[in-house]
């Protein structure tokens, strides 16, 4: 007798429709999984970046959106400054703060602005510096102007620019300027006071007897010398003043903005200074003196070198006239 078959129970291959529904699905499944790793991608990039990657709506004043390493760079929740834009300018350092601003605004002019540097004041109080690139990701006339931008910290850059600059421009051994970059800010000095028509001095100061120190005490008491001295001149100096070592022991010292009446008073000053250290070798105790030479700023003057030959000439006169002393010429 032949088995009868329950109705509810299909046998043989599915039926078209049914098997297309389950492949939708199973095709759903699949791009749901792709969806969440590209998603996971994106966020690891994300956090990887050392950069903010931001976006910001022009009218409203309302950031849109900033990447993980806002936090970290800012050391600020980003919860404060989607909700708060003056969250951000509130972290510029104030004297980068309207350089910042006018140069975000340049960006509706020139649709990109990639040269933007200014420094920001983190969470925990220290100075960062961004390289900040911004550029307009309007698609069509009338939409709503969005800049998107990348904010980079770049602080070590910029502390390893400071160290080369000082490399190039600092004597190594008394950490005052060497005798290039003294010359190229005195000449800038000088230009300037010739195209204002305001004063400015200029000094030599060379230490008397220097080879005999080297000769009897050695080389590195005369390095303690030089070191001594070029502290002096930065102490004594005004602040604007320029103050270089320019040979061996020689020094130099341009005053802007000031009469030779007023940088004879500083050089008397430097003078006392000077003759007040006290050196010690063994049980020998022993000082310096400095002569030096000074001139100021003519209407017949039309380079620097005329300046330094007559404060050459003005010191060497003070050593024919018995040293320690200043000359004026």
């Amino acid at each position: 007798m032949a088995k009868e078959r329950h109705p509810s129970i299909q046998t043989g291959p599915p039926r078209p429709e049914a098997a297309q529904t389950l492949l939708a699905l199973l095709h759903a499944q699949g791009e749901v999984a792709r969806l969440s790793e590209r998603e996971q991608l994106y966020s690891s990039l994300l956090d990887s970046v050392n950069a903010v990657l931001w976006a910001f709506d022009w009218e409203t004043r309302q950031v849109l959106y900033v990447s993980p390493a806002y936090e970290r760079i800012f050391g600020r929740p980003a919860s404060l400054v989607m909700a708060d834009y003056n969250e951000w300018r509130d972290a510029i350092h104030p004297d980068d703060l309207d350089y910042a601003e006018r140069s975000l605004a340049q960006v509706l002019l020139q649709g990109t602005v990639e040269d933007r540097e200014y420094r920001i004041i983190n969470g925990a109080g220290e100075v960062r510096w961004l390289s900040d690139k911004c550029y307009i990701n309007q698609q069509r006339e009338g939409e709503r102007v969005i800049i998107v931008g990348i904010a980079e910290d770049i602080t070590e850059k910029k502390q390893l620019e400071g160290e080369l600059q000082r490399l190039a421009t600092t004597d190594v051994l008394t950490q005052s300027s060497n005798r290039r970059h003294f010359f190229e800010c005195a000449q800038q000095a000088f230009d300037r006071a010739r195209e204002d028509g305001t004063p400015m001095a200029f000094l030599l100061l060379d230490i008397d007897d220097f080879k005999h120190i080297n000769d009897s005490y050695g080389h590195p008491e005369g390095d303690q010398v030089l070191q001594r001295i070029a502290d002096s001149g930065k102490a004594v100096l005004r602040r604007g003043d320029l103050f270089g070592r320019i040979g061996g022991e020689e020094f130099a010292a341009v005053f802007p903005g000031c009469t030779a009446q007023v940088a004879e008073q500083i050089a008397e000053r430097l003078q006392r200074e000077i003759q007040r250290l006290s050196f010690t070798y063994g049980q020998q105790t022993y000082g310096v003196t400095v002569s030096q030479g000074l001139t100021e700023l003519s209407d017949q003057d039309t380079d620097l070198d005329n300046l330094f030959g007559r404060a050459d000439a003005a010191m060497y006169q003070a050593k024919r006239q018995g040293k320690n002393q200043i000359v004026r010429g």
